[in-house]
C-alpha cells in the first residue's frame, strides 16, 4: 500500500504557541527540588573519555553548554566527573608543573574527581527535599554540581539526575556568575531571605 500524504491544517489565527518543554519552569526555594533537577532520562548526559585533551573537554561544554562532563568508560560506567573548573583553573597547571609537562599534554584522567572520591545525592531524599535545600547543599559543599543517583533492583547503581548552581539560579531568576559561586550563593540566599 503506497504511503499517502497527510492532510494539512492551517495555523490559527489566535496565534500558534511554543510549548515549554526545554523551558524549565520558574520556582521558589519551597518549590519540589526535583523541579530543578536535570533528568537524565529526559536529557541526554554530557559525557567524555578519560583519554580526551582538555581543549576537546572544553570544547564539548562550549557545543553542549554545560559546565560538567562524566568520564566514561567502556563498559558506560562512571569512571569521575570533570568540571570547567577543573580544566580551566590552577588545576592543570598545578599537575603540569608537578609532571614538567605542558598543559596541552595532560588528558582529563589527570585532572578529573574520580568516581572514588565522588559524593551524590540518593534520589529518595532528593524527592523529600525543596530547593533550598539543594541550595544548602552545593553551598556547604563549595560545588556548583550534585549527581543524584539511584538503585535499581537488581543493586546496581544508576545515575539519574544532576543539580546545577546555574539552573537552580536561572529557574528562581538569580543571574548566575559563572566564576563568581559565592556571589551567586549570596544573591540565591538574598532570594530565600526575601521569601
Amino acid at each position: 500500500m503506497p504511503y499517502q500524504p497527510l492532510p494539512k491544517t492551517p495555523i490559527s489565527p489566535m496565534g500558534c504557541h511554543l510549548l515549554e518543554a526545554f523551558n524549565p519552569p520558574a520556582v521558589t526555594v519551597d518549590s519540589a527540588a526535583i523541579l530543578v533537577m536535570t533528568d537524565l532520562s529526559q536529557v541526554p548526559s554530557a559525557t567524555i573519555i578519560a583519554e580526551a585533551t582538555l581543549d576537546e573537554a572544553n570544547q564539548s561544554m562550549l557545543v553542549r553548554g554545560v559546565r560538567l562532563l562524566l568520564v566514561v568508560g567502556e563498559s558506560n560506567n562512571i569512571d569521575g566527573v570533570v568540571t570547567s573548573v577543573d580544566i580551566l583553573g590552577e588545576k592543570p597547571v598545578l599537575v603540569a608543573q608537578k609532571r614538567q609537562s605542558r598543559r596541552g599534554d595532560l588528558r582529563i584522567a589527570d585532572v578529573m574527581v574520580p568516581v572514588d572520591k565522588m559524593e551524590a545525592l540518593g534520589i529518595e531524599d532528593v524527592k523529600k527535599a525543596c530547593v533550598g535545600n539543594i541550595v544548602a547543599t552545593l553551598k556547604s559543599d563549595g560545588r556548583a554540581h550534585a549527581i543524584v543517583v539511584g538503585q535499581e533492583q537488581d543493586g546496581k547503581q544508576s545515575l539519574l539526575g544532576i543539580f546545577s548552581a546555574s539552573q537552580i539560579a536561572h529557574q528562581l531568576g538569580v543571574q548566575f556568575h559563572t566564576h563568581e559561586m559565592a556571589r551567586t550563593f549570596a544573591e540565591i540566599e538574598a532570594v530565600i531571605a526575601g521569601v
